[in-house]
């Protein structure tokens, strides 16, 4: 290795061990990164790309073995080496960064003895100065009174802060390599702005190493030096960002590249076509008020997307609609008759009417229960299906989703990939046959090629069945994709609604410019430039 190359994976294999014959998800992959360089690992849902980053710190998922190949880190081999010593190395000299901050912390702790666990433990530092180096990297990351939240409980901060927070968890002992892990998937796209400065910043600024792992094509190229593309275990090709974006090679990363172009055409609404009137709604947790005076329409057959940060109310109007959460005041009529604020006061029509897929499969979908029976459920209580009736109408349903039922009916979720799961929740709704889903954030936690596929059958099975959607997301993407009319709610209001035409093309609200602008694009110097930007506006109100 140069002295300048940090790390150098080479024909690294990956394997699941099994009797009746190995299943391989890494195929004898090779990387080459320098101090101080970011490295961007893009493709598809079952890539390899965290499996690939996790190697970087010589670790595999349980039931995951390396069967081939050598990882050098820092000249050393990271292959076999004794299990002590592969723990003195990670935290302090390699770190990661996961996807979902929320799960990765400890509820019970507070945030900077989190941070500051690692530099204890090794016995780099004295307890008062890993308080202080906690607090040091809070304010570099810009987190709001560094010296206060070092003191709060993970439920106690935002998503985005919770993220920044554990971005400054894996700098404490100032590693030389930084593992991230979709560190900015989850978060709306005002958030994410914040967390990708901030994390751009302190690796710039520590020259630290990182790989950056995500499906997130604009993201990765506001933080990536290189680009490599990976596809079922192997790399498909790699290069500098700027020549990536500008001149792929492969017909694989092209089509990649095609995919942010999927956009549905808006329709109009029919004025007496209705499904759902949504009239004045207010909803409170306990005294904190969360929605104020919510007023929208459904059109039959139509798409409406409720678009917002994080903390605007979208999920708790989901819950509304649902009958999840009673609202405190205003109505909702469903076919023109009043809609019962909770779920228990529905008639099994109205319930069977109004249906929900989640944002997150893995936590909707029963891990015990096969796939057939799961799409079953609703079939047999609300329409009272079973036998052969039963299995051909399930079988039925898969087949619209484009699964095959004779591999899917018998599987359990952890059998399928994230688009084949979100796939199952959708077939769960439509089962009930509904005139209204709600799609709460279906598509953030997807890579775009499995994302482009989800939408796809959301607007199949809304031409094919007439289904009204509610679009709950923050992606405005995906609103320009597929919605037909915009709510744009922040902090429980609405700012403004519309159609889409309407509501995205200037002149914008300021709120809407605000999303609008904060939106990564496919360009390098889009994060810098906005950056620089904000910077001006901001000199130029202080200096008036």
């Amino acid at each position: 290795m140069s002295d300048n190359q940090l790390l150098k994976i080479s024909g690294l294999r990956v394997e699941v061990p099994s009797p009746k014959g190995n299943s391989t998800i890494l195929h004898d992959v090779g990387l080459t990164l320098n101090r101080g360089e970011v490295l961007g690992l893009i493709g598809e849902s079952g890539a390899g790309k965290s499996t690939l980053g996790l190697a970087a710190a010589g670790f595999v998922k349980p039931g995951c073995a390396i069967t081939g190949g050598s990882i050098l880190f820092d000249g050393k081999e990271l292959v076999g080496m004794d299990r002590t010593l592969l723990e003195k190395l990670r935290g302090v000299r390699v770190a990661y960064v996961a996807q979902s901050a929320s799960a990765s912390f400890n509820p019970s702790f507070q945030l900077g003895a989190q941070c500051a666990e690692t530099a204890l433990q090794h016995h780099l530092m004295s307890g008062n100065e890993a308080d202080a180096r906690v607090q040091e990297l809070f304010a570099e990351m810009m987190l709001p009174n560094p010296e206060q939240i070092v003191f709060r409980y993970p439920h106690q901060v935002s998503g985005g802060q919770l993220q920044r927070a554990m971005t400054a968890m894996a700098m404490v002992c100032r590693p030389d390599l930084i593992i991230f892990d979709e560190p900015t998937t989850a978060l709306d796209v005002t958030t994410q702005v914040g967390v990708l400065a901030s994390i751009r910043s302190i690796v710039e600024h520590y020259g630290t190493a990182a790989i950056y792992v995500t499906h997130d094509l604009a993201v990765v190229a506001q933080m990536a030096d290189r680009i490599m593309v990976m596809k079922n275990g192997r790399m498909v090709e790699q290069a500098t960002t700027r020549e990536m974006l500008s001149n792929p090679k492969e017909e694989y990363t092209k089509s990649l590249w095609s995919i942010r172009n999927f956009k549905t055409d808006e329709r109009s609404r029919d004025a007496e076509a209705l499904v759902m009137q949504i009239k004045g709604i207010n909803a409170a947790y306990g005294s904190h008020a969360v929605l104020n005076d919510i007023n929208f329409d459904v059109p039959k057959a139509r798409t409406v997307a409720i678009v917002g940060e994080s903390g605007s109310g979208k999920s708790t109007l989901a819950r509304v609609i649902t009958g999840l959460h009673p609202p405190v005041s205003g109505s909702i009529k469903f076919e023109d008759k009043p809609l019962a604020g909770h779920v228990s006061k529905r008639s099994r029509y109205e319930l069977e009417s109004v249906q929900i897929i989640h944002q997150y499969p893995d936590k909707a979908l029963n891990p015990r229960q096969r796939i057939g029976d799961i799409i079953a459920r609703p079939l047999r209580l609300y329409f009272g299906l079973k036998g052969e009736e039963l299995r051909g109408r399930v079988r039925q349903i898969l087949q619209t989703l484009e699964l095959d039922p004779d591999q899917m009916y018998n599987r359990l979720p952890h059998e399928l990939s994230g688009g084949q799961k979100q796939r199952v929740c959708i077939g769960r709704a439509l089962a009930a046959k509904p005139k209204v889903i709600i799609c709460d954030e279906v598509t953030s936690a997807l890579d775009q090629v499995v994302a482009e596929g989800i939408l796809k059958t959301l607007v199949r099975i809304q031409q094919e069945f007439g289904v009204s959607y509610v679009v709950i997301t923050h992606d405005i993407g995906l609103v320009q994709a597929i919605a037909d009319e915009v709510v744009v709610l922040k902090s429980g209001n609405i700012i403004e609604a519309g159609s889409k035409s309407q509501v995205l093309s200037p002149p914008f609200a300021e709120y809407t410019q605000l999303l609008l602008a904060s939106t990564p694009e496919m360009d390098p110097d889009w994060l810098t430039n906005l950056l620089h930007a904000r910077a001006g506006e901001k000199l130029a109100n202080e200096s008036l």
